[in-house]
């Protein structure tokens, strides 16, 4: 992987696993752009470095109320805090469930099949769209909500579904204040993403790969990369929600979508 690619590789995933566009999508879409062969797969530990950067960037962004929560937790009453951490832990069972039971047939799912892609984006896109139309409230999460929002967020590993976007909308769907929903969306994925992270990083490790083999500038570009245009990103997508302009994405989402499925039904 060159130093360039690897810098280009890093802003795509930065910017795209927290904007409404999916991530997973992109992917797909460039692994057929340039034939598969210099998109992520290639090295799994540029994988996992990119995503604890996307990681770090959230922590970065949230980091006192991710340090007030802490606190919280520790004093180990059911306060406030220890309330929304089982809401994250809701949130969870969803996609773990996912992915303990139905890892083969999800991996199937990201084999170039942009067809598949612009189907979803288009879903994206529409969710999207009457979400930016329906009226909001101002409620707060509780279990109950976290549980739908968590099954929201396993149906985004879909490749064309946005995480973000299928999250936030899925909250503001519920009643759930615009801040509140933002802020619910990046604080639950912190555990998935950490929890890939360490499964990819011992796959790695048992296939007998040799982390001294691999050149180490790219991967720190691509980490450093994917870390500034997620910082950019999350706060970038925050004020979105709060000014109700998902609106825009929902019309990027249709655009590439359409022209994912012609490309798909074509080449």
């Amino acid at each position: 992987m060159s130093l360039l690619e690897a810098i280009i590789l890093g802003i795509i995933q930065g910017l795209t696993e927290f904007l409404p566009v999916s991530s997973s999508g992109h992917l797909e879409l460039g692994k057929a752009l340039f034939g598969g062969d210099q998109i992520p797969e290639e090295s799994l530990l540029f994988t996992v470095m990119v995503h604890a950067a996307t990681a770090l960037s959230t922590v970065v962004v949230y980091r006192k109320d991710i340090l007030h929560l802490i606190q919280g937790v520790l004093k180990f009453k059911w306060n406030d805090e220890m309330k929304y951490a089982s809401f994250i832990v809701i949130s969870m069972i969803p996609v773990l469930f996912v992915g303990l039971f139905f890892e083969k047939e999800v991996s199937a799912l990201f084999d170039g099949k942009i067809l598949l892609v612009g189907c979803m984006l288009l879903l994206t896109a529409a969710l999207l769209y009457f979400t930016h139309r329906a009226a909001h409230g101002e409620g707060k999460i509780d279990g109950k909500k976290a549980g739908i929002i968590g099954v929201a967020q396993a149906i985004a590993i879909l490749p064309g579904i946005s995480r973000s976007g299928a999250t936030i909308a899925t909250s503001l769907l519920l009643g759930v204040s615009r801040e509140r929903a933002a802020r619910f969306s990046f604080l639950m994925v912190l555990p998935p993403i950490l929890g890939a992270a360490l499964l990819k990083v011992l796959d790695f490790m048992e296939g007998g790969s040799s982390i001294s083999t691999v050149d180490p500038v790219p991967l720190i570009a691509g980490f450093i990369a994917a870390f500034v245009a997620g910082v950019i990103a999350c706060n970038w997508m925050v004020k979105i929600v709060k000014q109700s302009k998902l609106s825009y994405f929902a019309l990027y989402c249709l655009i590439v979508g359409v022209i994912s499925i012609v490309a798909g039904l074509t080449l």
